[in-house]
């Protein structure tokens, strides 16, 4: 016992340790300048921001945040944005683990042309998908419509979500559902009891993934919705970047308010996020 202790001290050479810090130092400073800068940078006037774009202001005014907030119509965009973020994230999780348990525990012939069909998604593209989605939704009357977005999000979020539910329930043994199986369970009945409770990591993996990139996904809302009401955060700050584009303060402003639900998300649920990407990864 001693001996290992002695060899976890001696692991790291002082001045190895010192530079480590020295380098975790410098990489936050590089990560949080930024946010620094832009909080700041929404304090100012335009006359000011002008004047001095990289210090602090010399009259800060939290004017530019209720103004923005008007003009942007932040709490609709806030609901809106809640709204497919939250819907979504529910509908993946639950669709991936019923087709990961399907796909590991349910083996048929057909079982590795229908995952492989849905696992290729991972390889498509929003880019290379914007012009069909438009012209479906225009077709089947889902543009303009909530339904018409949530549909494609819970679309594009499920080939990573049954590649990993897959995966993951492979590893519980088989031995688990065959006997529940003998003692007469459904299969909705093993999913509900034990398969859904066992796979809660790789669920946490795919909350964390899905949130933060339906929270921030632009294009999508951008192309499907054209009625403000409907408009989700990013797409609502893009106002900004128009005929307000040299509103600096309030164009800031902005941006922060966007910004801060996503910073909330990560420091309240770094110990979630951390635990969840750490179980949830793929052994190989």
């Amino acid at each position: 016992m001693r001996n290992t202790n002695r060899i976890k001290k001696t692991d790291f050479h002082p001045l190895l340790r010192i530079f480590v810090y020295v380098m975790v130092a410098i990489f936050t400073v590089l990560a949080l300048y930024p946010l620094y800068w832009l909080f700041i940078s929404s304090l100012k006037t335009n006359t000011e921001f002008q004047l001095n774009i990289t210090g602090w202001p010399w009259n800060p005014t939290f004017q530019n945040y209720p103004t923005a907030w008007r003009l942007a119509q932040f709490d609709t965009l806030f609901v809106n944005s809640i709204f497919f973020t939250t819907l979504s994230t529910l509908l993946v999780i639950l669709f991936s683990m019923m087709a990961g348990f399907a796909f590991a525990k349910i083996r048929s012939k057909a079982t590795p042309f229908l995952h492989g069909s849905f696992v290729i998604g991972i390889l498509l593209t929003l880019q290379s998908i914007m012009v069909p989605l438009f012209l479906m939704a225009v077709a089947t009357d889902l543009y303009n419509t909530r339904l018409g977005v949530l549909i494609p999000y819970v679309g594009m979020g499920m080939p990573m979500g049954i590649y990993l539910c897959t995966e993951f329930i492979k590893s519980i043994p088989d031995s688990v559902v065959e006997s529940a199986r003998i003692d007469g369970a459904s299969y909705l009945r093993i999913f509900a009891s034990i398969v859904a409770p066992m796979a809660k990591p790789v669920g946490v993996t795919l909350a964390i993934l899905n949130v933060s990139g339906v929270w921030n996904e632009f294009m999508l809302v951008n192309i499907l919705v054209s009625s403000d009401a409907l408009r989700t955060l990013p797409v609502g700050i893009l106002k900004f970047s128009g005929p307000l584009a040299s509103d600096h303060g309030r164009q800031f402003a902005a941006l922060t308010i966007g910004l801060v639900p996503m910073v909330i998300f990560y420091l309240f649920f770094r110990k979630q996020i951390t635990e969840g990407v750490s179980a949830g990864a793929v052994k190989g």
